[in-house]
């Protein structure tokens, strides 16, 4: 018997689970699953408008940018003036699913794959975003991979303005409806990555991105 069989053997027995009653215990827990109650949730104006401004406003006070476009076409160009005005290289690393977009037309190189170290910029897309806390919601996937948003010193994510939602347990309701399954890795990226260890002086870029840009599809 292996260490985890041992433990496991012992949780069943003191919760006096057995065969008989497995079955019975397991639509009990489904049930409760399938009947989730939400707790106190701040009130936020639900509005596609409102929404879209808490979630940037929010968004900004995390020293994340944003720029707001009226169309997915416009994406392209709309990253190309942030890389200019930055100085930063005009190659980067995509997600798949966003490889249609006409980013030569741009003047952008761009590669939909996972990221690796070397890589300066990562362009991703998100699952939906939480404009309580100006949050992005992002589930992996082979045409989703989460290394895009994490290795680059240089975030740039399309938000969708139909996805941005009030609050944190509407994203999670949104994906148990949408995905059933949740995926292998779900992240909440709520600006640069940060740190305060030292003195309590916050230094961006500790473990992740040095800076996170949006575009926002007003769509």
């Amino acid at each position: 018997m292996s260490s985890r069989e041992d433990i496991l053997g012992r949780v069943r027995a003191n919760l006096h689970r057995g065969a008989t009653n497995a079955a019975a215990a397991r639509e009990d827990i489904l049930a409760a699953l399938s009947n989730r109650s939400h707790g106190p949730k701040p009130a936020i104006d639900g509005s596609p408008q409102a929404l879209l401004e808490r979630f940037r406003l929010k968004s900004e006070q995390q020293s994340t940018t944003a720029d707001i476009v009226a169309g997915e076409s416009d994406v392209p160009a709309a990253i190309a003036r942030y890389l200019t005005t930055m100085s930063l290289p005009k190659s980067a690393v995509a997600w798949p699913s966003l490889a249609a977009l006409d980013w030569a037309a741009a003047g952008l190189k761009v590669d939909g794959r996972g990221a690796r170290d070397a890589d300066p910029v990562g362009i991703t897309g998100c699952f939906c975003a939480i404009a309580e806390t100006g949050t992005l919601m992002l589930c992996s996937s082979a045409d989703t991979p989460a290394t895009v948003s994490l290795l680059p010193e240089t975030h740039i994510a399309i938000v969708n303005a139909s996805r941005i939602l009030p609050c944190m347990e509407d994203a999670w309701a949104l994906a148990r409806k949408e995905l059933g399954v949740l995926p292998r890795a779900v992240n909440f990226i709520s600006g640069p990555s940060r740190t305060g260890d030292i003195e309590q002086t916050v230094v961006l870029g500790a473990h992740g991105p040095y800076r996170v840009h949006l575009v926002i599809v007003a769509d």
